[in-house]
């Protein structure tokens, strides 16, 4: 038996174990896919995440059976936290979600594939680089992939700009359209609070070769967390003007708005 088999035996409980076999994600002889994933470290980081999932952010999901059950779909939320918790938070929420889970993947950041160490183990956990050609050959093998379109932007922002959208990319949109894929909208509360920054230090940033070094608290705080997923959205056209595409993206982009002020309305308190 291997380290990793000798690990997952260790941490991963029988029941997490076979929730997370239902996935259904195929891996070649070798136990990895096309971009890294391993089904044995996924469940070991999915142990490891679980406490943080129903403990310390004690994350409320509402609408997850909104994701279709198979075939391709993109999955569309806001960024907040400065680290991507909120992916991680919906990775699990759709892995663990009592009928047809799913292996989500998410499209992160350049940056992170070159910290050392860092970029292999987000892959063997599902992460991809968020490049177009990657999503399009994820989305014709029927993946359930994981998209942040205001990308840094959204995760680096101030917490004076908490739960305001910054601008979408249009790429996603592209892609739904090209691959007839649906867009579930995700509505993500509480991510903002977790470590909230109150300034960015750019010429460090710049010097680090890093997107933005916060001036926040060095812990993450267990600010409670909403998932609202909203209804599919389907968006069709051919040769389409990008104006079009622009205000396709815009009714995205309203749909996650108004789950973010959903969410906002049902929590109680921050923590």
């Amino acid at each position: 038996m291997s380290l990793r088999s000798r690990i997952k035996s260790w941490l991963v409980p029988p029941s997490l174990d076979k929730q997370l076999d239902t996935t259904e994600k195929p891996v070649g002889e070798m136990g990895y896919d096309p971009w890294g994933f391993n089904v044995e470290t996924y469940k070991i980081a999915a142990a490891l995440f679980k406490p943080f999932y129903e403990k310390y952010f004690r994350t409320v999901v509402h609408g997850i059976e909104n994701v279709p059950a198979d075939g391709p779909v993109l999955l569309i939320a806001n960024h907040s936290g400065q680290l991507p918790i909120d992916g991680l938070l919906i990775g699990y929420a759709l892995a663990t979600r009592p009928e047809r889970p799913r292996a989500a993947r998410a499209m992160i950041e350049r940056f992170f594939p070159t910290v050392p160490w860092l970029g292999n183990l987000l892959n063997q956990c599902g992460a991809v680089l968020g490049d177009p050609v990657n999503c399009a050959k994820m989305l014709q093998r029927g993946e359930a992939i994981i998209v942040f379109p205001e990308g840094i932007r959204g995760s680096g922002k101030l917490y004076k700009d908490r739960y305001q959208l910054k601008r979408f990319g249009h790429g996603f949109m592209h892609l739904a359209i090209q691959h007839n894929t649906p867009i579930v909208p995700v509505g993500v509360v509480g991510c903002e609070e977790t470590i909230p920054a109150i300034g960015n230090i750019k010429p460090l940033a710049r010097m680090l070769g890093v997107p933005y070094v916060p001036v926040a608290l060095p812990a993450v705080l267990p600010a409670r967390v909403i998932l609202n997923f909203g209804e599919p959205m389907r968006f069709e056209g051919e040769d389409l003007p990008e104006e079009q595409v622009a205000d396709y993206v815009a009714q995205v982009k309203s749909e996650i708005s108004r789950l973010i002020d959903k969410g906002l309305a049902e929590r109680e308190g921050i923590f």
